[in-house]
């Protein structure tokens, strides 16, 4: 298998599509509503703002959630428009920096002190913009197989500029997709990223019941966006954990350098690869990688 198509694969999460009208969720009583983003609150001790990806529930943290809040306040994020939250108009398109900028509005509203952020895929880039735009706000920051400019999983020579006709072809050929269409490449891109089987359903799941519009603009701004520029201002430490498994058909090597050249500008940076996994390796490798969030979270 080609190293341009498994890191295509790798990066498939941009292609999930709708196959139905979004239907919206009931939100738990214990869910602070921000239109925006709605945040659903467990556990005491320290605080940890959860982040998933694109057109994901929060309930892709309900293992590692379960471990954790004995000992830690959890702040689950559920991202307007994915997975059957209501959708929010916005006028210039955008879905990621303004997901990024109601957590800043969120830790502040709550009087959050430094909490640990940790993003999944679109979470990731949103944890790298809080770090970024707003480094007094956090303590520290896990990625969790994200990249700061994903168009890279593409084309390693990617500009935000020869990126841009790519991402105009993605968006509006998801935004006319028949719903046979939507589902088929819906069911593909899923099976590329969960390799675990019992756990796909309910990622399809999710993204049947997610905006049509809120994804499309989500890729869009996802494929366009370039914040390696930015990555030199954040100032608290920052793990990024990846996933290999050997389905991919290249090296380590090749994934362990993409991450690492991707990164190249970050201060006080570390990374840590979870072999036998896809893309949801909370969901793939769920002990392995609730040990490393352990480990990252040691004082």
């Amino acid at each position: 298998m080609r190293a341009g198509s498994i890191l295509a694969g790798i990066g498939a999460t941009l292609a999930l599509l709708s196959a139905s009208p979004a239907q919206s969720a009931t939100l738990p009583a214990d869910t602070v509503n921000q239109g925006r983003i709605s945040v659903q609150v467990q556990g005491s001790g320290t605080d940890i703002i959860l982040i998933p990806g694109f057109a994901s529930s929060s309930e892709v943290w309900a293992d590692l959630a379960s471990r954790l809040r004995q000992n830690h306040r959890l702040h689950l994020v559920q991202v307007a428009g994915f997975a059957g939250s209501p959708a929010v108009s916005d006028l210039d398109g955008k879905v990621v920096a303004p997901t990024a900028e109601a957590i800043s509005d969120y830790i502040r509203s709550q009087h959050i002190k430094a909490p640990v952020i940790i993003g999944h895929s679109l979470g990731g880039e949103v944890a790298l913009m809080l770090g970024a735009r707003h480094p007094e706000q956090v303590g520290r920051l896990m990625i969790v197989d994200a990249l700061p400019f994903y168009t890279l999983l593409f084309d390693p020579s990617a500009t935000p500029e020869t990126a841009t006709p790519h991402a105009v072809a993605m968006r509006d050929a998801m935004l006319v997709a028949t719903p046979e269409q939507a589902l088929a490449m819906q069911i593909a891109s899923v099976a590329r990223l969960a390799k675990t089987e019992a756990v796909r359903p309910s990622l399809v799941a999710s993204g049947t019941r997610s905006d049509p519009k809120t994804m499309a603009d989500a890729m869009y701004e996802l494929m366009t966006t370039d914040l390696r520029p930015e990555l030199g201002r954040i100032t608290v430490p920052v793990e990024v954990v990846y996933a290999y498994d050997t389905l991919y058909g290249i090296p380590t090597s090749l994934v362990d350098a993409m991450f690492r050249n991707a990164y190249v500008s970050t201060p006080n940076i570390s990374f840590s690869r979870i072999d036998g996994s896809f893309h949801f390796l909370m969901l793939d490798q769920p002990d392995l990688f609730a040990a490393a969030v352990t480990e990252f979270l040691k004082p």
